[in-house]
């Protein structure tokens, strides 16, 4: 028998709306992964980052939106469950949402 600990029941976390912004730092911790994990997120186009204005200077000024979390969450289960590199997970990533634009024109 599997003995559960109390702590696994406990789930925290913020809500994030279209206003809200995470710094490099946040956005690393609440996805559980390196900076250079994210950078390769944004090199191959599965990340924007929120100020672009701000890409050539230096990474400690990048702001993500949940969007961004949601999709690099999508990609860490992508890799840990899958095995896919990041250029699959991008290309599962557009898969998808083209099927969630199908969808929608469809239930007009």
């Amino acid at each position: 028998m599997i003995e559960k600990n109390k702590s696994d029941d406990i789930v925290s976390g913020v809500l994030l709306d279209e206003h809200y912004s995470l710094t490099l730092t946040e956005f690393c911790n609440a996805c559980k992964v390196e900076t250079r994990w994210v950078v390769e997120l944004i090199e191959e186009g599965i990340l924007q980052i929120s100020n672009q204005e701000l890409v050539a200077e230096t990474n400690d000024n990048w702001r993500f939106t949940g969007v961004c979390l949601h999709r690099a969450r999508k990609v860490k289960r992508l890799q840990q469950d899958l095995g896919i590199n990041i250029a699959g997970a991008a290309l599962v990533l557009d898969l998808i949402d083209e099927n969630e634009r199908l969808r929608m024109r469809l239930g007009r």
